[in-house]
């Protein structure tokens, strides 16, 4: 996905490097697959501000993506390649031969009139959704199940995708995109090839205001604050603040915060830090 920079005719512009959006080819959605969405403000159901930093932005449409493919043995067509604010990825209109239309997340590499189908005659093929039993070891795959029938979890951010390691009686062995080697069932179902929009990750925003329209205030620093406010705060002069950690005191770097109770540490044979 090519970036493109721009001429630095305002001063916003000049250190701008934006998406040029080649792949995508309309920019007006499926009236019948948007729901409206309603913003909090980080505000919970008293009007409390529970998350801080969030408010304002673009007034956006959810889309109704389908993470779950389970359409078994109907191909359907790639209609279009589109934007989606509430995601990093492109998503894909695709219409299946009975009618139906749906999006799904777009698979890199794949363009208006590729076909795609999911279930046990589908093909390791990208855009192609299949149980992990029957895909082919070494193959690279997103948009992962971690409970069968249950819906896409991992692997669906821009440029993201995990490889199959092998297949382990009834567990798949999978390379998450953090480096963690884990064990998910082998009846869940993943989608061929890596997620679109590879360069997402190297856009400069260019000026604050674009953070604004992207519905995120001003965040302030906690070394900037008082020992009341942060526990990095206070100090004479400018003092470096101590150990990083959070507004709850929750260490930045280093501390452990996984349950080691959790059931599915089993499951996990590499930890990402590791």
């Amino acid at each position: 996905m090519p970036l493109k920079k721009f001429k630095p005719v305002t001063p916003g512009l000049r250190a701008r490097v934006g998406n040029a959006y080649s792949e995508v080819t309309t920019n007006k959605p499926e009236k019948s697959l948007t729901a409206p969405i309603k913003k909090s403000g980080g505000r919970n159901n008293s009007g409390r501000m529970t998350v801080r930093y969030r408010g304002g932005g673009h007034k956006k449409k959810y889309r109704i993506i389908d993470f779950k493919r389970m359409k078994d043995g109907m191909s359907a067509e790639v209609k279009t390649i589109e934007y989606d604010p509430n995601r990093s990825a492109f998503i894909a209109l695709v219409q299946y031969t009975d009618g139906e239309k749906r999006y799904i997340i777009a698979p890199n590499s794949l363009k208006v009139g590729d076909s795609i189908m999911s279930g046990p005659k589908a093909k390791p093929i990208t855009g192609h959704t299949m149980i992990l039993s029957q895909i082919p070891v070494g193959t690279t795959i997103h948009a992962i199940e971690m409970t069968p029938g249950r819906g896409a979890a991992l692997a669906r951010s821009a440029g993201t995708s995990a490889t199959l390691m092998g297949i382990e009686g009834k567990y798949a062995i999978i390379k998450l995109p953090s480096g963690e080697v884990r064990r998910i069932l082998a009846s869940c179902r993943a989608t061929i090839g890596a997620t679109s929009n590879p360069d997402h990750g190297l856009q400069v925003l260019g000026k604050a205001g674009r953070k604004r329209w992207l519905g995120r205030r001003p965040r302030t620093r906690g070394v900037a604050m008082n020992p009341v406010d942060h526990p990095m705060g206070g100090g004479e002069g400018r003092a470096s603040g101590g150990h990083p950690r959070s507004r709850t005191g929750i260490m930045a770097k280093g501390q452990k915060t996984r349950n080691p109770k959790k059931n599915s540490t089993k499951l996990i044979i590499n930890k990402r830090k590791k």
